[in-house]
């Protein structure tokens, strides 16, 4: 059966994967804020946009200046990343992060699956949603990422 009310459990277990997530695939030491609940249409220029379905249903949004996700390839492979290199690390950091929050679903009971990412480059206006939560990673030395459970 596929639900589709999300209750507080079901978000908090997804805001507890996304803290999971990060620190098992990011080697940088990390500053994690509280999660803030956002309702207005998000502007973005760079990032990664990957679906959840399963029981739950939604988005996920990871995003931040290109120069970012750049230094998080620098600190994972010991290069910084431009052009098509940049895009395809940051589908994959996308995938990678995703994977780790439906893994942790798993482990507390509720089945879910992620699509393919997509990623996005240039002035966007990203609307359509109920709510976000938002969580801000301040990375060591490299900038804040932005993730939005949609």
């Amino acid at each position: 059966m596929i639900k589709t009310d999300v209750n507080i459990k079901t978000i908090t277990d997804m805001l507890n994967g996304v803290n999971s997530s990060i620190k098992n695939v990011l080697p940088l030491e990390l500053q994690i804020a509280k999660p803030t609940i956002m309702n207005l249409p998000l502007q973005l220029q760079f990032g990664v946009l990957i679906g959840v379905v399963g029981e739950v249903r939604g988005k996920i949004l990871f995003a931040g200046e290109s120069a970012v996700f750049s230094g998080i390839a620098s600190a994972m492979y010991g290069m910084a990343l431009e052009g098509d290199m940049l895009l395809s690390f940051s589908g994959e950091l996308g995938n990678m992060l995703a994977a780790g929050i439906s893994t942790h679903m798993a482990s507390q009971g509720v089945k879910t699956d992620i699509t393919s990412p997509s990623v996005i480059e240039g002035d966007m206006k990203l609307s359509g949603f109920e709510r976000a939560y938002h969580i801000q990673v301040s990375c060591e030395n490299t900038g804040i990422l932005h993730i939005y459970v949609l």
